[in-house]
């Protein structure tokens, strides 16, 4: 099971980044813990993780309006997880780019 899925890259995401410097947010699997959340993360970036937070969001149904007509659907359920680092430490998720 892949437990990190991608980083949460927003708005929301970045002003919590800047306002507490030690927190970064995750799109996680559904299945994953909080400590194999924890724990991949810290593998992946070797930092000290303090505290794991994670939230399921359910999908939205989404409607669109098309020469064809209506086309209904819905978005995928997925969960979020905040991670706290230990003070001084930090995630560069633009290193790579």
């Amino acid at each position: 099971m892949e437990v990190l899925i991608k980083p949460l890259i927003t708005e929301k995401m970045t002003s919590v980044s800047e306002k507490f410097s030690n927190r970064f947010g995750f799109v996680v699997d559904k299945r994953a813990t909080k400590n194999q959340i924890k724990k991949a993360v810290a593998d992946m970036y070797s930092v000290d993780v303090v505290s794991v937070n994670t939230m399921l969001y359910l999908g939205k149904s989404k409607v669109r309006f098309t020469k064809q007509g209506v086309q209904s659907g819905k978005k995928s359920n997925f969960k979020k997880a905040i991670i706290t680092l230990a003070e001084g430490q930090r995630i560069d998720f633009y290193s790579n780019i």
